[in-house]
């Protein structure tokens, strides 16, 4: 039979009750609330335990490296979006039928709507090794660089740069 921790407490014969309060698992929205903005995980606790609900903080940092990935993604639809005005074509094949035809919000929308979540997966997976070795934090910088040499390909294409 499983117990949580508290059961275990009450439970426990000769062993006295240890709580004072109310109960404060029953105002979720509360302890939503409260934790966001108090929290208490800031790093794993054990060795070896860098699963997805380990932690409940993240560094500022990854809000930049995020922001700043979907600001060079938006970038990057914008200036995808002038380079299939002067002939060339999207090589993605699930944003290419997105393109042309006075779509151009839409496309953006996804392209960066896309790019969103796979950040946020990203980040929330940022403690955790991919491949077993390499922490999913590195990817984040790739996709960052990545961006920005795209970002660089498509200036020259223009003549811009």
């Amino acid at each position: 039979m499983l117990f949580n921790s508290r059961e275990r407490i009450a439970d426990a014969p000769g062993e006295p009750e240890r709580r004072r309060g109310p109960d404060r698992r029953t105002r979720v929205a509360r302890a939503l609330l409260y934790g966001s903005f108090n929290p208490r995980r800031r790093g794993p606790r054990r060795d070896g335990e860098y699963a997805l609900g380990a932690i409940d903080w993240y560094h500022p940092w990854w809000l930049a490296i995020a922001t700043l990935i979907l600001v060079l993604c938006a970038g990057d639809a914008a200036l995808t979006v002038v380079l299939i005005d002067r002939g060339a074509y999207e090589v993605n094949p699930l944003l290419a039928p997105l393109i042309g035809g006075g779509s151009d919000a839409l496309f953006a929308a996804v392209k960066i709507g896309l790019t969103g979540v796979g950040v946020l997966v990203l980040i929330l997976l940022s403690r955790v090794k991919a491949f077993g070795r390499m922490p999913v934090a590195l990817l984040l910088y790739g996709v960052l660089l990545g961006y920005g040499l795209l970002i660089t390909y498509e200036l020259r294409l223009l003549g811009w740069l």
